[in-house]
């Protein structure tokens, strides 16, 4: 794992990706700063981040778009197949190096709030939180990324469909505004998601009896909880969709609350997605 992390270091600092994003990155929480903290006067340097954290939706996908597709492509994924670690191993190590990547320039955005606070009055605990917490959700984010990048060998298919799903999560609060709150637009909502995780399943796995299996069971316990309790499903749909946003979690630090809640979940993500990357890459092994 540690050849892994350090070969693919070495691609990054060698090549512009990580100097690159690392730019773009200062360059956001720059104007951030700017815009809130010298021209508003205000002391709160949490803000800088939260004002410029949809540009993650453009800077994750395009990090993460090679570190799996590339592989495929260029069939060097041969090669890793045949090393002396385990798939996880080589998963690990490749999102390791990305969260390297991702820690440099937010090193330097450590600084900020300690200059900030020789002009005037900043509150260290909250700045430095909301900065534990904004990496925290590019880690989250990141592992999104490889997983999307394990599912094809295309880095523009991988980079696009990375920036339309963080950009979904982003203005998912927004949007849960607008859909059906209704008890049966609830239950048709579980029922796409329940064909989406089966069509996952039968992605992952090319096994069509396990994906119906899954299906059929989890339709049919949809079923039967509206059937009984249908009350229960009244206002889901919305709840879901704020329940499920990695940036609304983000806000809560922002508001100068740390939430470990928040902490777990963006954990539960990245091992979640860390481990769909894995199976995705042992499916194209054993085929």
């Amino acid at each position: 794992m540690t050849a892994v992390w350090k070969h693919e270091l070495r691609t990054y600092f060698n090549s512009l990706t990580a100097y690159v994003f690392g730019a773009f990155l200062l360059l956001a929480v720059g104007l951030g700063a700017l815009r809130y903290n010298l021209q508003a006067a205000v002391s709160n340097f949490e803000f800088a981040l939260s004002y410029f954290s949809v540009v993650l939706a453009v800077l994750v996908p395009i990090l993460t778009m090679r570190v799996i597709a590339e592989e495929r492509k260029q069939k060097t994924d041969q090669l890793l197949y045949s090393l002396p670690i385990t798939t996880a191993q080589v998963v690990v190590g490749k999102y390791l190096a990305l969260l390297a990547v991702y820690l440099v320039p937010l090193a330097l955005v450590c600084l900020y709030p300690l200059i900030f606070s020789r002009y005037g009055d900043v509150y260290l605990p909250a700045s430095y939180g909301s900065i534990l917490a904004f990496f925290v959700m590019g880690a989250a984010l990141i592992a999104l990324g490889v997983f999307l990048s394990s599912l094809t060998d295309n880095q523009g298919f991988a980079a696009g469909i990375g920036v339309a799903v963080i950009l979904f999560n982003y203005y998912s609060v927004s949007l849960s505004e607008y859909v059906s709150a209704t008890a049966f637009g609830s239950l048709a909502a579980i029922c796409v998601l329940i064909i989406v995780l089966g069509a996952l399943i039968r992605c992952l796995t090319r096994h069509e009896n396990l994906a119906w299996g899954v299906c059929t069971v989890l339709m049919l316990g949809a079923a039967a909880a509206y059937y009984f309790q249908p009350a229960a499903f009244e206002g889901l749909l919305p709840e879901l969709m704020s329940g499920l946003s990695l940036f609304e979690r983000f806000y809560v630090f922002v508001n100068g609350v740390f939430d470990w809640t928040g902490i777990v979940y963006y954990i539960t993500v990245i091992v979640f997605f860390l481990f769909l990357s894995v199976q995705s890459m042992e499916k194209r092994r054993y085929n």
